[in-house]
């Protein structure tokens, strides 16, 4: 009974998964899709020239630090077709393809590169690198996952019927044109370090593009071609291991220098945010600085004085935020050589951040304080409504009654310290009335009034 249970419950999710994550349900024809990777292997004639275009415009948009020109670069570029390609000619076993998409591939690079070190070249506003040119040379583990799955996106989009908006999406998330660009302007500039590194992102799209293909024409059963080589295909797959392999090991390094430096600037934060905060000191500024002998964290306090043991059980407190190797080096009284070398734009940043803050508070206290007085002016006009109101009534039910005024306020027990809301009625009289009537006139007052506690306020 047992056994008939588990069968059951295996053939619900195999059927769950058959239904809702088989890709092959919806492939196009195999033929078609082929073709249609095929065709994006050359880059000849018209096609060169989008692909000069592309690199022209990606390096507008990088030299004008403009997101929206990139994005549209990357939209005109036809450089993932030879990647593709790369990778179904290993799926297929297809090695005709392979070296043709190859050569497309070196040549494109190629053609990318020197148009993009020409313009930078040639373009005069480029004195230092914009955020977007930065962003592109220091590529981490993120970025191959990045280029796998927006890879596997586009193949499936490219072999199935469900194409829809993918192909636009991948050639903007994978991002092979700008790094291209910025390598050029390592070139352009002199600049090594950001050759380098912009190029070797760009490498990192190219083999998780490809890989993502393999793996695509793996999954959809793609029908390998029957007179391949054993040991070629064999040395092929060991090659692309090891290509894969030899790309993510920095990478790897890269990411792990990365996450390490986020964590200890945390570490940094918290420190002087919990054992830097003092009544009457504030820091204005705060540098991390990596020297031969190690790490120092610089901060630079104004307002009182704060004594050197205080300082030094703070340094103490280091090692709780894992900043041992850390020395703590704090400014107070900022002169001379101290004041070249404060960094000005931190210290104005932080005086508008504090004069915010402040004019915050104030505006807040303001606004709570506007909102009591205008409900105590509320008050005072609705019970001035009211008595006006009820005069006319008044005249009829008490003609003895010559003046009238309705009043609210706070009523205190001197032994409980007890608050209660009390209304006032306060009359003058020029006829005398007797205690019956008063509290009639003092029901049909709490009555008229809507309040609970009503004292009766008499003038002869």
């Amino acid at each position: 009974m047992e056994n008939n249970q588990n069968e059951k419950s295996v053939f619900v999710f195999k059927s769950f998964i058959e239904e809702y994550l088989d890709v092959r349900r919806d492939k196009a024809d195999e033929s078609d899709a082929v073709k249609s990777i095929r065709e994006g292997v050359e880059m000849k004639g018209a096609t060169i020239w989008i692909l000069i275009a592309a690199i022209l415009l990606a390096s507008l948009g990088l030299n004008v630090n403009s997101t929206a020109v990139i994005i549209g670069a990357m939209l005109i570029s036809p450089i993932m077709g030879p990647i593709m390609g790369v990778g179904l000619a290993i799926g297929l076993g297809d090695f005709d393809l392979m070296k043709r998409s190859f050569k497309s591939y070196l040549v494109v690079t190629l053609f990318s590169v020197v148009t993009a070190t020409l313009f930078f070249l040639i373009s005069p506003s480029v004195s230092e690198g914009q955020s977007e040119l930065l962003a592109r040379t220091s590529p981490t583990i993120y970025d191959v996952f990045i280029a796998l799955f927006g890879g596997a996106a586009g193949f499936i989009a490219l072999s199935t019927t469900k194409k829809g908006s993918v192909i636009p999406g991948v050639a903007i998330a994978t991002a092979l044109m700008p790094p291209l660009c910025t390598a050029g302007f390592g070139l352009a500039t002199g600049n090594l370090i950001y050759f380098l590194g912009a190029f070797y992102l760009y490498f990192i799209n190219s083999v998780f593009i490809c890989v993502a293909t393999y793996l695509g024409t793996r999954v959809m059963r793609f029908s390998r071609l029957q007179y391949v080589d054993k040991e070629r295909e064999k040395k092929v797959r060991k090659y692309i291991v090891w290509v894969v392999v030899l790309t993510m090991i920095p990478a790897l390094y890269l990411t792990y220098g990365i996450l390490n430096d986020t964590i200890y600037e945390g570490s940094v934060k918290r420190f002087v945010n919990e054992q830097l905060s003092f009544e009457n000191a504030q820091v204005v500024d705060k540098k991390i600085e990596k020297r031969d002998d190690g790490k120092v964290l610089r901060v630079v306090l104004v307002g009182k004085e704060v004594a050197d043991s205080t300082i030094f059980m703070a340094q103490r407190r280091m090692i709780d935020y894992n900043l041992g190797d850390t020395k703590l080096v704090v400014l107070q009284g900022v002169s001379g050589q101290q004041a070249a070398t404060l960094d000005i734009t931190s210290v104005r940043a932080q005086v508008l951040e504090d004069f915010y803050k402040n004019g915050e508070v104030k505006l807040q206290q303001q606004s709570v304080l506007i909102d009591s007085l205008q409900t105590m002016l509320d008050t005072y006009i609705s019970y001035d409504e009211l008595a006006r109101a009820l005069m006319p009534e008044m005249k009829v039910l008490y003609p003895q009654v010559s003046h009238f005024a309705l009043s609210k306020s706070l009523g205190m027990s001197i032994d409980s310290a007890k608050v209660d809301t009390i209304t006032f009625a306060i009359i003058q009289l020029n006829k005398r009335m007797d205690e019956r009537e008063k509290g009639k006139m003092v029901e049909w007052l709490k009555a008229r009034t809507n309040s609970k506690e009503l004292k009766l306020l008499i003038e002869q």
